[in-house]
């Protein structure tokens, strides 16, 4: 299939500035006030499933970093509280190394037979997958099985990560109006932290409303087994949603044609694969290190308790949540590029300060290191949350963005809290990790500025060929 046959594609080619072609979001003339009203509420519950959806899944996906150090004593017993901890993030990355399947099979059928579909099969696999967690024996009662079977889980959070991560986020960009795509983009993903709020606030209340042998005993299990009535809530909401235009005019153009998602991905799109994979990577670092590793992290390093690391946790995740879409809003007006090096060269100079700052002792200083991260990961964010799908077409955006988002995902997230772990207790620098990240920053910035990832936003500069459709 050529480039000029496939009606997700825009002649850009040769022009200074991006013109979009996608007929969604180019009216005609206009329309009756009651058929915009419908039109406009139709977009609306889009935006509402695509944002519910990402919040149960988090949910689910995020409630294992912050049970760590619960599950570490649980599942994983020694003498050692560090190898075990390290036990448990090595756990906490298995779920990142299937993402990238899930990815590649979710995607190829989302590219091929639509989002929707896709999007239920994800919600209520993640959905049973972690209320199996709050149900498994632990260590002492079946022993090593224990872990086994919590690997198990993981690995089905994570194959069903890989699709809802890139599905939900594509689903809300088809529907979006062009002009406001980063805006409804990052609200999207921001509801990927509230999970976070509402995850560790759940445990904050549960542990200090019991003793901590009731807790440790069934009480960590509750957040766990909300999994699946709130996976069911979920579906109702997307079972109130419709496939976008832009999908339905590609598979009408495409009739009985054979169709090779993956294949076309690697074919077409291999070099924007791998930019997204750079792009995202670093996004993943900063996101996991806040939602994964910064729990134990502030408890272990920073000498603060449970609750007082929870507490600020829930804070910076909740300033993230407010602060992502007005990014988002940012990027619609200059641009995704201008956001990218400005974040990334944000998170190079500040990475070290703030986890010097999180690992203080002070529960004030602690939360401002955190809050200071939140701020340049919401900067950058207001570039790479619209960067990652605007930069495919509609004909094979599900496949090749959830293979390159999750492989970064998988490189850059779920190795984040191991490292920073294993950097700690290597080099006994409590800011090693700030390190880690700074250096990681200061990478993606010179990539940014010296070679050419492209400007993707429809309205500005010069964005790839058949981008924005």
């Amino acid at each position: 299939m050529t480039h000029q046959s496939d009606p997700s594609r825009g002649s850009l080619a040769g022009s200074a500035t991006a013109v979009d072609t996608d007929p969604v979001n180019i009216p005609t003339g206009p329309l009756p006030v009651v058929e915009r009203r419908a039109l406009d509420s139709k977009k609306r519950r889009v935006l509402l499933a695509g944002s519910v959806g990402q919040f149960i899944e988090f949910y689910d996906f995020s409630l294992y970093g912050l049970s760590a150090i619960t599950l570490s004593r649980l599942f994983f017993p020694g003498e050692s509280p560090v190898a075990a901890l390290l036990a448990t993030f090595a756990t906490f990355g298995v779920a990142f190394l299937i993402r990238p399947l899930g990815g590649l099979f979710f995607g190829a059928l989302g590219d091929r037979y639509g989002r929707r579909p896709v999007l239920y099969i994800t919600l209520l696999t993640i959905g049973i997958a972690t209320a199996a967690i709050g149900l498994l024996p632990t260590f002492a009662q079946i022993g090593v099985i224990a872990p086994m079977l919590l690997v198990l889980c993981r690995l089905l959070q994570g194959f069903s990560a890989g699709g809802e991560s890139v599905g939900a986020p594509a689903f809300v960009f088809e529907h979006a109006p062009k002009h406001r795509r980063g805006f409804w983009l990052n609200i999207t993903l921001a509801a990927t932290a509230l999970p976070s709020v509402v995850g560790g606030t759940l445990i904050l209340v549960l542990s200090t409303s019991m003793s901590a042998e009731a807790f440790e005993a069934w009480g960590w299990r509750i957040p766990f087994l909300l999994a699946l009535p709130l996976a069911l809530f979920g579906l109702w909401i997307r079972s109130r949603t419709e496939e976008s235009d832009a999908f339905k005019e590609v598979q009408a153009k495409r009739g009985n044609a054979e169709h090779t998602p993956i294949r076309d991905a690697f074919r077409e799109n291999w070099l924007k694969m791998l930019q997204v994979i750079l792009v995202m990577g670093l996004t993943a670092m900063g996101f996991y290190f806040l939602t994964g590793y910064f729990v134990s992290y502030v408890q272990t390093a920073g000498a603060l308790s449970r609750e007082q690391s929870l507490l600020i946790n829930a804070a910076a995740m909740l300033l993230y949540t407010l602060v992502l879409p007005i990014g988002g809003m940012i990027g619609d007006k200059v641009g995704r590029k201008p956001m990218l090096i400005a974040g990334a060269l944000a998170i190079a100079i500040l990475a070290v300060p703030s986890f010097m700052l999180v690992t203080s002792g002070s529960l004030l200083l602690a939360l401002l290191g955190q809050s200071l991260f939140v701020l340049c990961i919401c900067l950058y964010g207001g570039g790479c949350y619209t960067f990652f799908v605007e930069i495919f077409t509609t004909r094979t955006r599900f496949t090749s963005a959830a293979i390159s988002y999750n492989v970064g995902y998988a490189i850059f997230g779920g190795t984040a809290p191991f490292i920073g772990t294993w950097l700690v207790d290597a080099t006994g620098m409590n800011a090693s990790p700030g390190i880690y990240v700074a250096s990681a920053a200061a990478i993606v910035f010179l990539v940014l500025v010296f070679t050419n990832v492209p400007e993707t936003h429809p309205l500005k500069g010069r964005a790839p060929k058949g981008a924005n459709a």
